[in-house]
């Protein structure tokens, strides 16, 4: 998830793996709140021009050019579409914040439904659904829910092993970075998503993390890439809501020497013509329209958790909209032959392609923990054969054996 927080990680991990203990669904995370089970049927249809007005809240601004920009892009996808669709957004929420701004869009904005797109919001989107029981709520990457509080996401681990294995395919060090936000298990599924992609045609290919406790900061995101670089890593992969990462990655290439990246969230290769090989993109438009759809016409339900990945068109390879894949690293990742048990020697271009067209078809054809898969410490986290359920994927707190270091107590 691209979960937004606050720094009280440690506690929430511990919340999360207690709230995952008694889940008896394979697929789906237990809810902190139980949803009764005529809540569906009690959503009522409006009346013929009605309109329906949706408060956002964004935790960055709109400009930031990944998290908030692309929720923001999704917003006016739907505006496009639904006539009877009013909006209002409010930006750079504090998370400390949100339960006030969630007053001020129910009391003086008058909405009828508010979407609160970080996970640092989701206490006070409970609060504020407790309070407001006439107005809807949806939550983006929590998951307590009740009977005008559903929860929604879209995930990118498939893309981030995707971008990984071309940073393993053309890695002449094999040494890969990452610049991530926070410690939570979003990220790490990232991370190690990216992690396995390299293994996956590169064995040789190591990950090192540089934390910066930040969603929107483009001087340590710059800072940390430095130092990355520095370290002898050629490829970097990042969480952080600003083009900084490739903006050093191309200076670099500027200079002679060759630094890939690959965007994040939104459409960075403009940022990076020389550098950025691809990226992972989102697209909520179709996410948002669903469900703007069914509370308008009443079929909303707030016990179906939303999750939507490849399959579903969320999630998105490529640093721009029009290439999957920046058409300068084309030849260079054909001309990288790899073995596979699967289908023999094969370039690192098509055998991406191939894993992007199989998650497209759904987990149940190729997904990236399919194990048998350890830990860096030497325990097998998913046996051979299996794959991660949901409620693994949603608590994942370990590096695979190919990352470096370990994973950063919360202060």
């Amino acid at each position: 998830m691209k979960i937004k927080m606050s720094v009280m990680i440690a506690g929430f991990v511990f919340l999360f793996a207690m709230i995952l203990a008694g889940c008896g669904e394979q697929d789906k995370p237990k809810q902190a709140y139980k949803v009764p089970e005529k809540a569906a049927k009690q959503q009522e249809a409006p009346t013929a021009g009605k309109k329906l007005k949706a408060g956002f809240l964004y935790v960055g601004p709109v400009g930031d050019y990944g998290w908030s920009h692309a929720h923001d892009l999704g917003k006016r996808h739907v505006e496009s579409l639904y006539p009877w669709l009013e909006t209002v957004i409010v930006e750079s929420v504090a998370e400390s914040d949100s339960l006030r701004i969630m007053d001020r869009l129910v009391q003086q904005q008058k909405c009828d439904v508010i979407f609160t797109t970080s996970f640092g919001y989701m206490d006070d989107t409970v609060k504020a659904a407790e309070k407001y029981p006439d107005t809807k709520f949806m939550h983006c990457s929590g998951f307590k829910q009740s009977a005008n509080l559903g929860t929604y996401f879209g995930d990118l681990y498939q893309m981030y092993y995707l971008n990984g294995m071309m940073a393993g395919a053309l890695t002449k060090s094999n040494k890969l970075g990452y610049v991530a936000a926070f410690p939570i298990p979003e990220l790490i599924r990232h991370i190690d998503a990216y992690a396995l992609g390299a293994k996956a045609v590169n064995p040789d290919a190591t990950v090192n993390v540089k934390w910066i406790y930040a969603w929107y900061g483009p001087d340590k995101a710059k800072e940390a890439a430095e130092a990355l670089i520095a370290e002898g890593c050629d490829a970097l992969a990042f969480t952080e809501d600003t083009p900084s990462v490739i903006e050093v990655g191309q200076s670099h290439c500027e200079k002679g020497k060759q630094i890939y990246t690959f965007s994040h969230y939104s459409p960075m290769q403009a940022y990076g013509k020389d550098s950025v090989v691809s990226g992972q993109r989102m697209d909520w438009g179709g996410m948002y329209a669903r469900i703007l759809k069914d509370i308008y016409e009443g079929n909303w339900d707030p016990s179906r958790d939303i999750w939507w990945l490849a399959k579903e068109k969320a999630a998105i390879l490529g640093g721009s909209p029009d290439d999957a894949i920046n058409p300068e690293f084309i030849e260079p990742l054909q001309q990288a032959m790899i073995k596979t048990e699967q289908y023999g020697e094969i370039s690192a271009y098509d055998l991406v392609m191939k894993r992007y067209e199989q998650m497209k078809q759904g987990v149940d054809v190729f997904d990236p923990f399919m194990g048998p898969i350890s830990d860096n410490k030497g325990e097998i986290k998913i046996k051979a054969g299996e794959r991660a359920s949901k409620q693994d994927l949603l608590s994942m707190m370990y590096y695979v054996d190919n990352v470096e270091g370990e994973i950063p107590n919360s202060n």
